[in-house]
């Protein structure tokens, strides 16, 4: 599938996330990437799901009345026309994606992660939620034909238990943002390459991974997901794939940049034809804007070769700083830098503050800290849990770690 291919089939729901209400944006932007997600398996959804999908952004109709208004419409097909089987996937896929990305909890576990994939694809696949019962190949065009060594299907669920335990059990602190992106790009990659489903692994890996980055305090909510899907799939691809006779290396730099353009708005340009094993000179240079824009010249960009690109010239400590990972509210700093390592309560972190009004703590420095990703709950899935305390998430240790430094 081409470049061109790819961004044909993110719909554009940019009226909404610019001039929308709170609840409209953010089902635009849930809505744009469960659409743009079928683009992996060289899926388009119909022209009335899009439709369906707007009026639910609207707030005319619940998600529950699009899947409804869905079954409807292709059980009253009498003639099937070409497509309409894959359209029918792509459809009642982006509905259950939508739905899934409206809730921000995750179950982080083995059961939670096979949990998403039954959840995506009920009602589109038999199999939906089962593991793979045998081993499997696929040929990649970026691979000029070979294919990635998936996990034979013996080993799924220990795979899949000792990576997602590792995880849990890893700590962020103290680490720079260099070491977030590489961890997390591993942690991802590897969890791909286990490929425990028959179809759908790369779609479950996506929401899987948004869900798991919002548990961490990112906010997720843009466009790469939706505009650069097949971009994400092909990075996970040479992410993991080697071969020594032909002299290749695994590569995570690609999945490494879509981090970074995601998570700390860098600008890393997503094309797949950068991924390709044997690209023409043209491609052997993935451009960052960033860079380019901070070293620009007086000679115009259209007039460069690839080689003056200068993506991996300059180091990392040069690039721009990552601005989604600050804030100018000097109260959110002021908490994360009193509740450090510890875990707090209410209680504690008022008389720490100075406060003596708890409506004003919360008003004026709890929730805004909460909303913007920098602390969390101990017992998300029970706020009113009698012992509730709070502690910064991973994008408020990775703050906490700039104060100090």
């Amino acid at each position: 599938m081409s470049d061109h291919d790819v961004i044909q089939t993110y719909i554009n729901f940019d009226e909404y996330i610019r001039q929308g209400e709170p609840s409209q944006r953010e089902a635009a932007y849930a809505w744009s990437t469960a659409i743009g997600l079928q683009a992996v398996d060289g899926l388009k959804t119909s022209d009335y799901l899009n439709d369906l999908a707007r009026r639910n952004i609207e707030g005319e109709i619940t998600i529950d009345e699009v899947g409804k208004l869905l079954d409807s419409y292709y059980e009253s097909k009498t003639v099937r026309e070409n497509g309409d089987i894959d359209k029918e996937e792509a459809d009642k896929a982006s509905k259950n994606i939508k739905k899934i990305l409206s809730v921000k909890t995750i179950d982080f576990s083995t059961k939670g992660y096979i949990s998403v994939h039954r959840r995506i694809f009920e009602g589109v696949m038999k199999h939906a939620g089962k593991l793979r019962e045998y081993d499997i190949s696929k040929r990649e065009w970026i691979l000029e034909g070979d294919t990635v060594d998936y996990l034979n299907w013996e080993d799924l669920h220990r795979a899949l238990d000792y990576d997602i335990e590792q995880e849990r059990n890893f700590s962020y602190k103290g680490i720079t943002n260099d070491q977030l992106v590489a961890h997390i790009t591993k942690f991802v990659s590897g969890l791909w390459q286990i490929h425990p489903f028959g179809e759908g692994n790369t779609r479950t890996t996506a929401v899987f991974t948004i869900q798991y980055l919002r548990l961490l305090g990112f906010d997720v909510e843009n466009d790469l997901f939706a505009k650069h899907s097949w971009y994400f799939r092909n990075a996970l691809v040479r992410a993991n794939y080697k071969n020594a006779k032909k002299g290749i290396d695994f590569s995570p730099v690609y999945l490494e940049r879509f981090f970074r353009n995601l998570l700390f708005g860098e600008q890393w340009v997503l094309r797949n034809r950068y991924l390709h094993i044997h690209p023409p000179k043209e491609w052997s240079i993935q451009p960052n804007l960033a860079v380019q824009d901070k070293y620009r010249t007086t000679t115009p960009t259209s007039t460069r070769t690839s080689t003056e690109q200068v993506p991996d010239k300059y180091p990392t400590s040069t690039r721009q700083v990552p601005d989604k990972l600050h804030t100018n509210n000097l109260n959110i700093i002021k908490l994360v830098q009193l509740v450090g390592e510890h875990e707090m309560s209410v209680k504690e972190m008022i008389t720490l503050v100075g406060l003596k009004d708890r409506e004003n703590f919360l008003n004026v420095f709890l929730t805004p800290a909460i909303n913007e990703g920098y602390i969390r709950l101990l017992h998300p899935d029970k706020p009113h849990h009698p012992r509730q305390k709070y502690l910064l998430t991973t994008k408020g240790i990775l703050l906490n770690n700039d104060i100090k430094s």
